[in-house]
């Protein structure tokens, strides 16, 4: 996290660009929410599967002061956007930034929740359309920053619900719960483990003497609304088929390999690759846990590759640019497992490392990406962090 985003360099950017904090510096409040990494468990979610998730330190944090109007109105930092709405006249979506706020106010709205309007400036160190989930952490920190402080506390996974709503109900994104769950319970120095159909968590340790490395490919994602939806009904259409077979199968999670194969001639191949990526990836993600918990980091390492080959080839949403990314990274000594991360199409891998191999691998993929893609990469070392909440105030 840079200096320019600490809590009193916001307020200074905040007092300067809006005049209802002049005077009010003590009434200044600032919340964050990190972004997150998914370590393995990728589009599991909204089939009821398993999901491994960690936040991390690269972030969204707001700076306002509470009015008592009812509305809303943010500048952006990076760009110095400003725009608004109310709490109390229908909003219609346009398709920017500002949805992901007004959709989290009218979830909030709808669960019940008693709002404050307020005055503030939004910055991020999250890259866009990085598949690090910044609209999930743009929900959250609005979350926290619009809730009431004088209303009783709300639960950190309901928090997380509400917010998953706003995107799939107002936002049109029909995605599943672990972004806003990641980003709203992590635990720092740890991953998060979701069952997406029971909805019980645990907190998963992270080894110590491993690094977490993000490496942004510089290609943006751009996996939209329309082409997840899409693959989400491919999914819903071979659960679809299968419950013809066995109506005890309510979603993927239902299915085991062995049944799948079973049904393969009935399927359509597309709907058959998608339940294959899903079915596999929930046992990855047990044998994932499992060989963290044994200190097997080979075996994670060929999970990852797994995972990410899954992805690629079952589920179709990597990219040559991903692909070029994982080949150099686990070509790197010391770079234990490389993966995709994401909802795919363009953005970002996942990397355990050697805390020595850092230096390597940011060599390697500065030196050798630009020439096999023309893009110019970025590197960020991260660490699991806490979820959303309130700095100050």
């Amino acid at each position: 996290m840079t200096e320019a985003f600490e809590p009193d360099e916001l307020t200074d950017a905040l007092v300067a660009r809006e005049p209802a904090a002049a005077g009010r510096r003590a009434d200044v409040r600032v919340v964050r929410s990190p972004g997150r990494v998914n370590l393995i468990g990728e589009h599991t979610d909204y089939n009821e599967g398993l999901v491994l998730p960690a936040a991390i330190d690269l972030e969204i944090r707001i700076a306002y002061v509470p009015t008592d109007d009812r509305r809303v109105e943010l500048v952006r930092l990076d760009g110095g956007e400003r725009d608004g709405f109310d709490f109390d006249v229908a909003r219609p979506k346009t398709g920017t930034w500002l949805d992901y706020v007004a959709g989290t106010a009218w979830a909030l709205v709808e669960a019940g929740l008693p709002l404050t309007g307020l005055r503030g400036v939004i910055a991020t160190t999250l890259p866009p359309n990085a598949g690090l989930s910044s609209s999930a952490a743009i929900e959250l920190a609005s979350a926290w920053a619009m809730l009431d402080e004088a209303a009783p506390g709300v639960d950190r996974f309901r928090l997380a619900r509400i917010c998953q709503r706003a995107e799939n109900a107002y936002v049109g994104v029909q995605s599943g719960l672990m972004d806003q769950f990641a980003e709203s319970c992590g635990v720092a120095g740890s991953a998060v483990l979701l069952d997406c159909r029971s909805h019980d968590w645990n907190v998963i340790p992270l080894p110590t003497d491993v690094a977490l490395v993000v490496c942004h490919t510089g290609s943006r994602r751009h996996l939209d609304g329309s082409e997840y939806n899409v693959r989400r009904s491919q999914c819903e259409a071979a659960v679809a088929t299968l419950a013809e077979l066995d109506p005890t199968i309510r979603s993927l999670r239902d299915v085991t390999a062995e049944a799948l194969a079973a049904a393969a001639d009935r399927l359509d191949p597309i709907a058959f690759r998608r339940a294959e990526h899903v079915v596999t990836e929930n046992v990855r993600v047990a044998a994932t846990i499992a060989a963290l918990a044994a200190g097997d980091l080979e075996a994670v390492g060929r999970l990852f590759a797994e995972g990410h080959a899954s992805l690629r080839d079952r589920f179709e949403v990597s990219s040559p640019e991903l692909d070029a990314m994982v080949e150099i990274a686990v070509e790197v000594p010391g770079v234990i497992a490389a993966r995709m991360t994401g909802a795919g199409f363009g953005g970002c891998t996942v990397n355990l490392v050697r805390p020595d191999a850092i230096d390597a691998l940011r060599a390697a993929v500065e030196g050798r990406y630009p020439a096999r893609t023309g893009l110019t990469p970025r590197v960020f070392e991260v660490t699991a962090a806490d979820g959303a909440g309130r700095m100050s105030g």
